[in-house]
Formats: structure tokens, C-alpha cells, sequence
């Protein structure tokens, strides 16, 4: 289970999702931190800079009583504490109500920062005056006399740490709740999707385990889906489909192939062992010799055959395709070689060759195969005194060539398995003794080997086969 896509699938999206949040909230809180410290500061500044306009404009005295109510105020507005000091940094105003401040001094060092920049702000304790670090922002007091500045005094404005860090945290801990909260939802809508996206995998490795197991008829469950996953199940159904083809195709080849076997070795050892035990008479034997002669030249054409049929299996179709040959030629050649069959059957033949080449791609030898096997399948079912009608004819990029014989129509429901291996219209095995039920299997391998296509038709006594090939 801990080696599953599923698991791993979930985990890897839990990580991204963690780490995403990690990066993200803690520069977030950086980001926010600091902006925070520098609107603090801004507006301390401001505070500061307004407030000693304030007292400069309205030569405020500096330890009135006044003048501490009115830095209580700004200190209510603003947020800030308070101090104003005299010349030599004593506190004579503070913005606490008690007032516990004044007259207490600030650090030489805090006013010299204050005569130096008046806009930055620095962390302090202030010397005595605070026990914790503060943010301090100060400015002088001055006063202009005969055309000479005096600083009558100094404004500083502080700001607690404390309270600023307890709204930071309280921030912070609300964005971890809310983060917490999101990555909680986002790991229960991973963990629900991923659990769906692993089942019809599941589905399909179980599936597939039952096929190992010889079980062709199973298949996946088709849910209509259009992405990857319902491919990857079309795609097995489409593949248990062609199996199963091919094993039924494998069952059928096995039982013809036993069939066809069994038969001549029946006839051989049954003929074999009467001439030996003496069943057959002597003066007999001679005939049934012949006959066994005569099966085992059968099943030397059978063997022939399937050899034949594991050749055209391996064979390559560019290879094939590379060469070129005279088509009328190799249909004028395989007629000469049937001159004696179709002599013995008393037919008429009506061959419509052109004169001219017509050149055509692929390999000679095998088409020659493919027009003797044609010519030799329509002599051997061809009533005998009747006419077989041969013609050849170009169309475009491509040659034509077809044989027509009179005979038996084959039946409509035999037409589609015509080109079977051990297929025959004839269900009695033993009417075609010279025959194994390969011949139209090998011509449709050779012409699929030649991307061409092969057609028949039969019906009132005429069975046509029409076949193809590229004309160079």
C-alpha cells in the first residue's frame, strides 16, 4: 500500500501544498512585518513633526499645564506616548495622566539624535525613563530671535513594543489558523480526488491480472471519460478485444490444423499397418501405397504451407515495396503453369491482358503466389466445360486484376471468413483432397504485406476475386 500511486500521489500533493503555504506565509509575514514597522514609523514621524509645529507655531509654554492635556489628547488620537523637555532634556510635559514622568531626564544621546535626523527612528529605553525598549522618534523645540535659532526644548514621541508585538501576534495566529484551516481542506479535497483518480487504475491493474490469468472476456467499465485514464481503458477493452480475437483465431487454428493433420496420418498409418499385418492382400497393396504416397505429398503441402505463412508473418512491407516487376507478364507466366489443370478439366479461359508493361510495386515471386493461387482456386471449383474470364486493367495509380470461374456460389455467410486460415465453403474436409485451406489465407497475407486490397463476390453461379496493386 505505501508503494501505491495513490499514496504517493496524495503525499506529494500534501508536500507542495505544505511547502507552498510555508513559503508563501512566512514571506508574507515578513513582508507584512515590515510594513507594518515602516507605517509605525511613518506615523510617528508625522505624530512627531505635526505635534512640534504645534507647540513652536503657539509658543505654548513648556511646563504648562496645558500643554500635558494636549499631548494626553494626541497621545488618545495617535497611539503614542508623549514627552516634551526643556533646553537641558528635563521632562516639564508628558502625555500620561499621572504625570510621572516630568522631571526626569532623557539621555544626552537621545537629544543630540533628535537635533541630528528628526525623521528616523530608533529602539530605545530612553535611560530611566521606561524599564522596556520603545520606538523613539524626536525633534527639537526651537525659537528664532534676532535672525538666531535657540532650541528652547525637545519633543520626543514613543511607542510601546509590547502592544505592537500583541497585534502582531495576534495577526500572525490568525493567519496560521486560516492557513491551517485551508491546507486541512485542500489535504481532504486531495486525498478524495486522488483516491478517485487511483480506483480505475486499481480497476484496470485488476483487470488485467484476471487477463493473465487466461480470463479473455474481461473488460473495463467504460464511464465516459475523456482524459488520460479513460483513454488508458479504451485503449485495454481495444486491446482485450483483439486478445480474444486472436485466441478464438488460435483455438479455431489449432482444431483446423489438428483436423487437417489427423485426417492423411489416419489414412497413412491405417493403409501402413494393413499392408503389414497382411489385412490388405498383396496383390492390393500396390494401389494402397499409392494413396499413402498421395497423403504424404498432402502433408508435405501442408508443412509447405504453414512455412509459408510464418515467411509472410516476418516479412517487411517497405522491403517488400522496393521493387518492381511487369504485372502482365507474371499473370501470362502463372496461366502457362495451370495449362495442364485447366486442360484436364476441358476450360475456356478468356484472359484480357494488355500488351504493353504495366510495372507494378512489390515482390514478383509473391504476387506470382497470389495469381497461380487465384487461377489455381478458380480451376478447382470451376464446372468442368465452363469459362474462366482472367483481366487486367489500370485505373489511375493502380492496377487491377481479377478472375471470374462458374461453379457453386459460395454462401453469403462464408464471404467474410473466405480469407481464414483452413477455411473452406465446403464443409466436408475430405471433397478437396489436393487442398490444406491455406491458399486464399497466404494471398491475402501477401497483399497485406503490399498495403493492397483483395475483394470477392459470388452469386448466380459466378465467384469473382478482384485484387490491386500499385502502379509505379
Amino acid at each position: 500500500m505505501k508503494h501505491s500511486i495513490y499514496i504517493r500521489n496524495f503525499i506529494a500533493t500534501a508536500l507542495i501544498v505544505l511547502i507552498s503555504f510555508a513559503i508563501l506565509g512566512g514571506l508574507s509575514t515578513v513582508w507584512n512585518y515590515r510594513r507594518s514597522v515602516s507605517e509605525r514609523s511613518s506615523a510617528m514621524t508625522s505624530t512627531l513633526q505635526e505635534t512640534a509645529r504645534y507647540v513652536t507655531t503657539q509658543r505654548v509654554e513648556l511646563n504648562d499645564l496645558s500643554l500635558s492635556m494636549w499631548l494626553a489628547f494626541t497621545s488618545r488620537v495617535s497611539g503614542f506616548d508623549l514627552l516634551v523637555t526643556d533646553a537641558h532634556g528635563i521632562v516639564s510635559a508628558c502625555s500620561e495622566r499621572d504625570f510621572r514622568h516630568i522631571g526626569k531626564i532623557v539621555p544626552e544621546s537621545a537629544r543630540q539624535a533628535a537635533i541630528t535626523d528628526s525623521s528616523s527612528v530608533t529602539l530605545s529605553t530612553f535611560g530611566q525613563i521606561y524599564q522596556e525598549r520603545r520606538q523613539v522618534a524626536g525633534a527639537p523645540l526651537t525659537v528664532v530671535i534676532g535672525g538666531e535659532t535657540y532650541v528652547t526644548g525637545y519633543l520626543f514621541v514613543t511607542s510601546d513594543l509590547g502592544t505592537f508585538r500583541n497585534d502582531w501576534r495576534q495577526f500572525t495566529s490568525a493567519f496560521i489558523l486560516i492557513a491551517l484551516n485551508v491546507m486541512a481542506l485542500a489535504f481532504v479535497i486531495s486525498f478524495i480526488t486522488t483516491k478517485k483518480q487511483a480506483e480505475p487504475l486499481n480497476e484496470i491493474a485488476g483487470a488485467v491480472r484476471r487477463f493473465a490469468r487466461g480470463d479473455f472476456s474481461t473488460r473495463v467499465e467504460d464511464t465516459g471519460r475523456y482524459d488520460e485514464i479513460g483513454h488508458l481503458s479504451q485503449a485495454f477493452n481495444a486491446m482485450a478485444d483483439s486478445l480474444e480475437s486472436s485466441e478464438k483465431l488460435r483455438s479455431g487454428f489449432i482444431a483446423n490444423l489438428s483436423h487437417e493433420l489427423r485426417t492423411p496420418m489416419t489414412v497413412i498409418t491405417g493403409f501402413a499397418d494393413g499392408i503389414l499385418d497382411g489385412t490388405i492382400p498383396q496383390e492390393n497393396s500396390a494401389r494402397f501405397l499409392e494413396i499413402i504416397s498421395s497423403e504424404t505429398r498432402r502433408l508435405s503441402r501442408l508443412v509447405e504451407s504453414m512455412l509459408n505463412m510464418s515467411k509472410l508473418q516476418s516479412a517487411s512491407v517497405t522491403a517488400t515495396l522496393e521493387n518492381s516487376f511487369d504485372f502482365p507478364e507474371v499473370v501470362r507466366l502463372a496461366l502457362l503453369s495451370l495449362e495442364s489443370k485447366i486442360e484436364g478439366k476441358e476450360l475456356d479461359v478468356d484472359a484480357n491482358l494488355p500488351e504493353e508493361a504495366i510495372m507494378t510495386l512489390g515482390n514478383s515471386d509473391s504476387i506470382t503466389q497470389v495469381v497461380y493461387n487465384l487461377i489455381d482456386n478458380a480451376i478447382k471449383f470451376s464446372t468442368p466445360g465452363s469459362l474462366i474470364r482472367l483481366e487486367l486493367w489500370k485505373e489511375g495509380e493502380r492496377a487491377y486484376f481479377s478472375v471470374e470461374n462458374s461453379g457453386e456460389t459460395i454462401p453469403e455467410d462464408d464471404l467474410p471468413f473466405i480469407f481464414d486460415r483452413f477455411h473452406k465453403a465446403d464443409k466436408s474436409r475430405s471433397t478437396d483432397r489436393e487442398g490444406v485451406g491455406l491458399g486464399l489465407y497466404i494471398v491475402k497475407a501477401i497483399l497485406d504485406n503490399h498495403n493492397e486490397d483483395i475483394f470477392v463476390t459470388s452469386s448466380g453461379g459466378k465467384t469473382k476475386f478482384v485484387f490491386t496493386l500499385t502502379v509505379t
